[in-house]
């Protein structure tokens, strides 16, 4: 199949972690049209766009697999598409579901107006039960506004015309998958869970949506591979409530599956929601069970230590930018992670679509979430940051394969963070609300250098030379008392904090690229493979031989756009024999 007949479907469930069976999905062909003076919703454009042409929904119009593929910024667009109420839905609550749409998103159904969303990139949803009608098609119109703001979080899109540094085209509007949900008034809207391998417990936080009265009934059915671990009832006297579950089972010798990068064990979880004996609602799901802490300047999972050896992943594809273009593409990209010898991901300032987490939690991939940046501060700005990085933390808790929280990198957003006050207070807040929500997982508040408040110590150095490495590094002391930069006159501490014992990692480093005529990496490129392999081994080995540094993340998996320091390119064939870079990782 050629590239101008190349057409990308996303047919999956969207949300793998809380799956029901009645749903449709609404992407495919929609209607799209720009906006470019903002004068759709006066001309009426939410009854009906007359004057569009087709986009391939959730694909941004940027992109060539949306069939559009303009790169030039437009900052209001709109989109419409029809569709059936099946008859055996007719009467329940229909649910409008959006994984992602950047940045402001408004819709209307049969021209009435449901309501609005911003942020862009948290999961979200609408009521839209009291707009649709049952005897024909409904119409969907759905517009998205963005900007070139630096107050909103963006991530690695660019705010000027072209690209710039590591910054690339903008994604504008629907980016994710969309489709639509049937319930009853009275569901299960929500369930957090908590492992606890200490005491062989997990936790459950039930809310339920709709009515609470005496004959309600909440099932809960564990399984582990087929078999029934716990199954329990209870009737609930409110709206949310939680239980503890004892998991020790005689299904096998272990009595507990752990999960673990070698063990990705998972255990099944179907929620059932009953009145009397008639079945109101049912959603499957999945849980690991592990731990993640710290102790004595080491990260431990499931109270033994990890070396981290993490890959930065920008999560960017060549036809579809930020929108995996399926479910096989991002297998792809785990599958080679794991089989150059890493055992996790840094997925960088962008939030990875639920099923790129669901594989990493089936196959045994690592993960550190890092939120989208801003780039300037203000009381927009940290207003923003704020309601979408606790709307993520909410949406991606259940995940085994998060181990670590990333709200603030290398002092984006907070350019000052060194010595203003206000910035170093906004990031101990997020730390702190972090911790209120997710008391187990650790937070790293600003990756790279300047830390406030930090769990982890992160470094960034793209030193070429090992022998340099090992230099800068080998004094411990002289590091964290902040008495060397290590990175472009950064210090690992801003002003007023100090080295409390945290595990220390370096959390970005090599970016070499080879000279292919365009593009970037970091320092000198290379000619050859043999040239790559004697720089890869020379730096990542330094970093190994410093004793009290627990773990490395390079840079990185792909190429994207101008930036060429990929271990693969933007297509994903390998510039280097994987088995290569896994035996430097081995």
């Amino acid at each position: 199949m050629t590239e101008k007949t190349m057409t990308y479907q996303r047919t999956e469930y969207p949300r793998p972690q809380f799956q029901r069976k009645n749903w449709i999905n609404l992407n495919g062909t929609w209607k799209f049209a720009f906006d470019d003076e903002n004068m759709g919703e006066s001309s009426q454009w939410h009854q009906d766009l007359t004057d569009s042409r087709d986009i391939q929904v959730p694909f941004t119009y940027e992109t060539k697999a949306s069939g559009i593929g303009e790169e030039k910024f437009h900052p209001y667009v709109w989109y419409q598409r029809s569709f059936d109420i099946p008859v055996e839905q007719i009467g329940k609550k229909v649910m409008l579901r959006f994984q992602a749409s950047d940045y402001i998103t408004k819709v209307w159904v049969n021209g009435v107006y449901i309501g609005s969303h911003v942020g862009g990139n948290a999961a979200f949803s609408f009521d839209i039960s009291q707009a649709i009608t049952t005897s024909e098609k409904n119409n969907l119109i759905v517009k998205v506004e963005d900007s070139d703001s630096c107050y909103q979080p963006r991530g690695k899109q660019r705010w000027k015309k072209d690209n710039f540094g590591c910054w690339y085209v903008q994604t504008t509007g629907i980016w994710q998958t969309v489709w639509l949900e049937f319930l009853e008034n009275r569901n299960i809207e929500h369930v957090k869970m908590t492992p606890n391998i200490d005491t062989n417990t997990v936790a459950f936080d039930y809310s339920l949506a709709g009515n609470i009265d005496e004959q309600l009934r909440v099932d809960t059915l564990i399984n582990f591979n087929g078999e029934k671990v716990k199954q329990f009832s209870f009737s609930p006297n409110r709206s949310t409530i939680r239980f503890e579950v004892d998991l020790f089972a005689e299904f096998n010798e272990w009595k507990v599956m752990y999960w673990s990068p070698e063990h990705p064990h998972l255990y099944d979880v179907t929620f059932s929601l009953y009145e009397a004996d008639r079945l109101l609602d049912e959603v499957h799901s999945y849980f690991g069970m592990r731990k993640i802490s710290i102790k004595d300047g080491q990260v431990l999972l499931n109270n033994r230590p990890v070396y981290q050896k993490l890959l930065l992943d920008q999560g960017y594809w060549q036809d579809s930018m930020l929108t995996p273009p399926s479910d096989e593409a991002m297998i792809e990209d785990i599958e080679k992670t794991l089989a150059m010898g890493f055992n996790g991901v840094r997925k960088h300032q962008k939030l990875e679509d639920e099923r790129f987490l669901y594989w990493c939690d089936k196959k045994g991939l690592l993960v550190w979430s890092e939120m989208a940046a801003t780039y300037e501060y203000s009381d927009q700005a940290v207003d923003n940051f704020t309601k979408e990085w606790l709307e993520i933390i909410h949406q991606h808790y259940n995940h085994p394969s998060i181990i670590t929280w990333v709200p603030f990198n290398e002092s984006w957003g907070v350019p000052n963070i060194a010595t203003n006050k206000r910035e170093q207070a906004f990031t101990e807040s997020i730390y702190h609300l972090t911790k209120s929500l997710d008391p187990e997982r650790p937070v790293i508040v600003n990756d790279g250098w300047e830390h406030t408040i930090s769990d982890i110590i992160t470094l960034h150095d793209y030193e070429e030379f090992g022998e340099k490495f090992f230099d800068r590094y080998k004094d411990k002391e002289a590091i964290v008392n902040n008495e060397l930069s290590h990175n472009n006159h950064k210090y690992p501490f801003a002003n007023g904090y100090e080295y409390k014992g945290q595990p220390i990692i370096i959390s970005e480093y090599g970016g070499i690229a080879f000279n292919e005529g365009s593009g970037w990496g970091y320092g000198n490129q290379v000619e050859s493979e043999e040239q790559f392999l004697r720089r890869y081994r020379s730096i990542t080995n330094a970093i190994k031989e410093i004793p009290y540094i627990t773990g490395y993340c390079y840079t990185q998996i792909t190429d994207v756009q101008q930036e060429i320091n990929g271990l693969l390119k933007e297509d994903r064939t390998p510039k280097i024999a994987l088995e290569k870079i896994k035996e430097i990782n081995d």
